[in-house]
């Protein structure tokens, strides 16, 4: 009789998603084997995705009968359901809090700062690049002032906030935000980076011109 040997949990994105880096990133800290799917425009628009997530958004988490799309939601089930530790996501009251207020960042300033520069200067789309610039360099002095006595962002070791906050911040120059003025955010990504089996987020390279669509 032969067993089964595919992986548990599957995760649809696409390689050069920060919001999926994330969870892939989390997936390999924790060791957990997965099968990844490349998730492009078209598939997200199939009805077989859209099953799983109506929102047609990536990443989404299948484990076993468990459909979990949004990054966020997906890190904090990874942190409960198989860090045995207890450190990804701790659970006194005080580090819980401080935690949740960096998911928050991820989801709001990061997300309509470096993350949305990214996406007007490499591929174009809808909004301003200068307004998501300047969400970018307030978040990103606000993030150096608090690095610059401190480790990691939430505790006094790495958590789901670091890994959640990590990929958009590094690739910031891809949405031309220099991070020469913000020595602690670089010093924390270096540390991040050095997180067993975590990958860096890839690197795209940056067109000469903005794309007409931004």
């Amino acid at each position: 009789m032969s067993l089964n040997t595919e992986p548990a949990i599957t995760l649809y994105g696409m390689r050069l998603s920060g919001h999926v880096h994330r969870v892939e990133a989390f997936l390999n800290i924790l060791g957990l084997p997965h099968h990844y799917v490349e998730t492009d425009a078209d598939r997200r628009r199939s009805d077989a995705f859209l099953a799983l997530n109506p929102l047609g958004q990536i990443p989404v988490l299948v484990d076993g009968d468990l459909v979990l799309p949004d990054s966020t939601a997906i890190l904090v089930y990874l942190a409960d359901r198989y860090d045995g530790s207890g450190l990804w996501n701790p659970k006194a009251p005080e580090e819980a809090a401080r935690v949740q207020r960096w998911l928050s960042i991820a989801s709001g300033d990061l997300r309509f700062g470096p993350a949305l520069a990214r996406i007007l200067t490499l591929w174009g789309g809808a909004g301003s690049l200068t307004d998501a610039q300047r969400v970018a360099e307030r978040v990103l002095r606000f993030m150096d002032g608090h690095l610059a006595s401190r480790d990691w962002l939430a505790a006094e070791r790495p958590t789901i906030a670091d890994i959640a906050c990590y990929a958009y911040v590094a690739r910031a120059p891809e949405g031309r935000i220099p991070l020469d003025p913000y020595p602690a955010v670089r010093r924390w990504l270096e540390r991040v980076e050095a997180i067993p089996a975590l990958t860096p987020m890839p690197q795209s390279a940056i067109p000469s011109a903005i794309p007409q669509s931004a």
